[in-house]
């Protein structure tokens, strides 16, 4: 099934403000909750829909992919909506900033009564660049590259924090002329995670993370450019506690073409052709992106004319169809002659049908031009 437009999903303009945006996903988010919709599947959908839209628009960088290039370039190699949903933690994940603790954290939906929610810790985002020809551009592909990441090393142990008994939280007492005030406040012992270290092993950091190499498969979609950035959800690193995986962005390298030049889905070629080709017409042929096509030169051509072959430059991310491949044609000039040449070209260049006759050399035309001005 098809996604919906994220800003439809919100219903915000495309214009719309991060509080605008904000705002509206809060709105949403009451009026789907699983606590206050128990058993409604179709509620729970829309309360995902909403969340996925709000995690993309959100964010500036993925909120000016996704306006560049739709749900594939939001969804890059493997982001939401890429054979992956948002899970509910990474959904309550989101509440701190928009809900305040509202939800999951001192009260109100999810909160168990008050209890509170641990914080969920996100491990930090890597970032590669994948060098890709224009052949690979043009027709998708899939690479598989070495990252190296940080993973949970083998043996490590974690227990609830001794100090918040794993919720995260503290609850402090004050004394005011008032009376008693109650203040809940982030677990200074655990910052919140809920939890702490209780086996660490050899060559590994606080947490029990260590570096370990691993080999990512990307799914590249054609028509991607250079300097486009796609973002793979949870490839980045590991998460501490059993956190949430960053992402593993994906800068995409362009290299350069030995014949063809691109300009967004156009291709460009330089076809260079004799005087006499020029003259008398030709057939020839020019390169695609997967092979050869024969163009027809009419008799009488300009250096300067570009011929068209529509549909024959690269597909777009965001659009259906390709561009087109636009044939510049050079009339070549021979830098050296033969004797027989040269007095071949003496004898034509008096000839009146060898003399340039540009438009502007027309009888009426400087009349036409002092009428405009009188």
């Amino acid at each position: 099934m098809a996604k919906r437009d994220y800003y439809e999903v919100l219903g915000v303009g495309r214009s719309a403000d991060e509080g605008e945006i904000k705002k509206a996903y809060r709105k949403l988010a009451i009026k789907y909750h699983p606590d206050k919709n128990p058993g409604d599947a179709s509620a729970e959908d829309k309360f995902k829909e909403a969340a996925e839209a709000y995690e993309v628009l959100s964010d500036t960088q993925k909120r000016r992919q996704y306006d560049q290039f739709g749900h594939a370039g939001a969804r890059g190699a493997g982001g939401f909506g890429g054979g992956q949903s948002m899970n509910m933690d990474d959904i309550f994940s989101q509440f701190g900033d928009i809900f305040g603790g509202a939800f999951g954290g001192g009260g109100g939906f999810g909160g168990g009564g008050g209890r509170g929610r641990a914080r969920q810790v996100k491990g930090t985002n890597l970032r590669i660049k994948v060098k890709l020809t224009l052949e690979e551009i043009a027709a998708g592909v899939q690479k598989k590259v070495k990252v190296l990441k940080l993973v949970p090393a083998d043996g490590v142990d974690f227990t609830d924090c001794g100090t918040c008994g794993g919720v995260g939280q503290v609850r402090r007492v004050t004394n005011t002329f008032l009376g008693q005030m109650q203040t809940t406040g982030t677990c200074p012992t655990c910052n919140g995670t809920g939890k702490s270290i209780r086996n660490k092993p050899k060559d590994t950091d606080e947490y029990g993370m260590r570096r370990q190499e691993e080999v990512v498969t990307i799914n590249i979609p054609a028509g991607v450019e250079d300097g486009m950035q796609l973002s793979m959800a949870g490839y980045g690193n590991s998460a501490p506690f059993g956190g949430i995986n960053g992402d593993l962005l994906v800068v995409i390298e362009e290299v350069e073409h030995d014949v063809l030049k691109r300009n967004g889905k156009n291709l460009h070629y330089d076809l260079y052709i004799n005087f006499a080709d020029a003259a008398l017409g030709a057939n020839t042929e020019v390169p695609l992106i997967d092979g050869r096509a024969k163009i027809k030169i009419d008799p009488g051509t300009q250096s300067g004319k570009i011929v068209r072959l529509k549909g024959k430059g690269l597909p777009a991310v965001d659009s259906y169809g390709n561009g087109d491949l636009l044939v510049n044609i050079n009339v070549w000039t021979p830098q050296k002659l033969s004797n027989e040449e040269q007095a071949l070209l003496e004898k034509l260049r008096e000839a009146d049908n060898f003399k340039p006759n540009p438009s502007y050399r027309d009888k009426g035309f400087f009349q036409k031009v002092k009428e405009m001005f009188t």
